[in-house]
């Protein structure tokens, strides 16, 4: 929200700044490669084309130094509605950020996009951000964490980002077929 946008930024890009890109073997690493350079491709160009459209890089927004599949962590401010990088999964360590006032407008640009794996809440009002994760078109919330992952909870998307589930009951329940059998005995 825009009341808390700036101490917002400032915080997030200090800490974001602090993550070491690295071998993701190695203990000291908080970030890892990407999962090849065609990814890294993609994450480069999208970063890119959000400079270009006006968004401000706070930190990272390059490649790692070295032949890995490495990108920094990346902060990208100034981020307009409708900006490309908004349009797409990005699957690399960026994270583009939009100043809002209204919650309402914000919750519609989110659910007009294509895609919904996953979407973040961060709020100290959890009834509010409760009632808004629901109102989210994602597979996935996290409200204040920034780590959706746990093996006994369902891991999948909506709309573009893909149908069914995997992980904990529901996961196990897209490799079964269901019969229902009627009769009288």
């Amino acid at each position: 929200h825009e009341k808390i946008h700036d101490r917002f930024v400032d915080a997030f890009t200090k800490r974001m700044s602090s993550l070491v890109l690295g071998d993701g073997l190695d203990p000291k690493t908080h970030v890892g490669a990407l999962v090849s350079r065609k990814e890294q491709d993609h994450v480069a160009a999208l970063v890119d084309g959000a400079v270009a459209e006006g968004a401000t890089v706070a930190c990272g927004g390059k490649r790692a130094s070295d032949k890995s599949f490495g990108y920094h962590p990346t902060v990208l401010t100034d981020v307009k509605f409708g900006a490309s990088i908004l349009q797409e999964e990005i699957f690399g360590p960026v994270a583009p950020i939009v100043r809002f006032t209204d919650a309402d407008d914000i919750l519609a640009h989110c659910n007009a996009v294509d895609h919904g794996l996953v979407s973040y809440v961060f709020t100290r009002d959890v009834g509010r951000g409760l009632k808004f994760a629901e109102a989210l078109e994602t597979g996935m919330i996290g409200l204040n964490r920034g780590l959706v992952s746990d093996p006994a909870a369902p891991f999948g998307g909506v709309k573009a980002s893909g149908l069914g589930r995997e992980g904990g009951h529901d996961g196990l329940l897209a490799f079964l077929e269901t019969k229902y059998v009627a009769g009288n005995w």
